[in-house]
């Protein structure tokens, strides 16, 4: 019976399991969609038990597709921990802890609903080559991120001191040099804030410098992988 649900679940090669696979892509899809459906006003109470009813249905079946992975490998840690198993997990734990939570803190897991959509990932060739090649520079995808927070965060200073005095209501406090750095160092500029002093903007144009190596450098190490994926 395990073999026979392994060969179902993750045997690729057998017709069973591309149907198995076809039919859980539909659900997360159509999870999807009610999630949508939800949001639409004037909704009557049936439609909204309705996709209540729906939606609980599709949790039971993510739930046993999840104990089911879960059985099947072999050591069950190993499917646990994986980046998949992790995935599937946090598709049906927002429900089971909405069960047992303060109801104003619903939405915030109902929200959380939607990362079925990354359960999507198993089942594209192209996605999975992109889980491969993430998870072989994860610690330089690590260390990038904890350099850009500390840049994000020296950049909001050194604006806070610059601009403070002369924009106290735009620079307020450290947490708008934060947002502003954010803005700056990603190219978006929103222009909501901006500094006007000699230093601020002396500074700015060496902040943005910075920022060009910080959007460049997380593509060329993911476009590095993705090519080295492919060729395995």
């Amino acid at each position: 019976m395990k073999l026979y649900l392994k060969e179902m679940i993750d045997d690729v090669e057998t017709s069973k399991a591309r149907y198995f696979d076809v039919l859980i892509q539909l659900l997360v899809m159509l999870s999807v969609l009610l999630f949508c459906l939800e949001t639409l006003p004037d909704l009557s109470e049936n439609i909204k038990e309705a996709l209540k009813i729906a939606d609980i249905t599709l949790l039971i079946i993510f739930t046993i597709e999840y104990l089911l992975r879960l059985y099947v490998s072999v050591p069950s840690y190993k499917y646990f921990l994986s980046f998949f198993g992790l995935i599937d997990l946090l598709a049906i734990l927002p429900f089971y802890l909405a069960l047992s939570i303060d109801l104003r803190s619903v939405r915030i897991f109902r929200l959380l609903r939607l990362i079925r959509v990354f359960k999507l990932v198993r089942y594209n060739k192209a996605l999975r080559r992109l889980a491969r090649a993430l998870s072989k520079i994860k610690e330089e995808l690590v260390l990038y991120f904890l350099l850009s927070s500390m840049i994000i965060f020296l950049a909001g200073v050194g604006i806070y001191f610059f601009e403070h005095e002369v924009q106290p209501k735009n620079f307020a406090s450290v947490f708008h040099g934060l947002w502003w750095a954010v803005a700056t160092l990603t190219t978006v500029g929103y222009g909501d804030i901006y500094p006007i002093t000699i230093g601020g903007k002396i500074f700015t144009f060496l902040i943005l410098m910075a920022g060009l190596g910080l959007v460049s450098v997380p593509s060329g190490l993911i476009a590095a992988a993705l090519t080295d994926s492919k060729k395995e």
